[in-house]
């Protein structure tokens, strides 16, 4: 585990959720409820710059012209940005990206969903 991956997070999400996770990470792949937990708290929590994954999914965020500059429109290639925009994003077409996004779209079809625009985050700049 990530010393510094630990400090982003798992602190504020520990303190969000009531749970030492700084010193017990491992409780978030162990434990299903603090996993669940954990998992909602990213989901929902702005975590500057980047908005909260809720935000962007319906449509209560709104890009800056910074973001616009970076490629960083709304739609489902923004929210992967914010879960991991450092590894996959920017760089062109990507597996990872391209499967992610494959589930996403089966999961909207099961649902009876739109995909909506923007899926990919091949052409957008990380939030720094």
């Amino acid at each position: 585990m990530c010393s510094a991956c630990s400090n982003y997070n798992y602190g504020p999400a520990g303190r969000a959720i009531g749970s030492d996770l700084l010193n017990n990470p491992d409780l978030v792949a162990t434990d299903a409820t603090i996993s669940f937990k954990t998992a909602l708290w990213f989901w929902m929590t702005t975590q500057l710059p980047k908005p909260s994954c809720h935000n962007v999914i319906t449509g209560k965020w709104m890009p800056t012209n910074a973001d616009r500059a970076a490629g960083r429109l709304p739609g489902y290639g923004v929210i992967t940005n914010i879960i991991n925009g450092g590894l996959e994003c920017g760089k062109g077409s990507d597996s990872s990206v391209a499967d992610r996004i494959g589930f996403y779209k089966r999961y909207c079809d099961l649902l009876g969903v739109s995909y909506g625009d923007n899926l990919d985050c091949y052409n957008q700049r990380p939030f720094t």
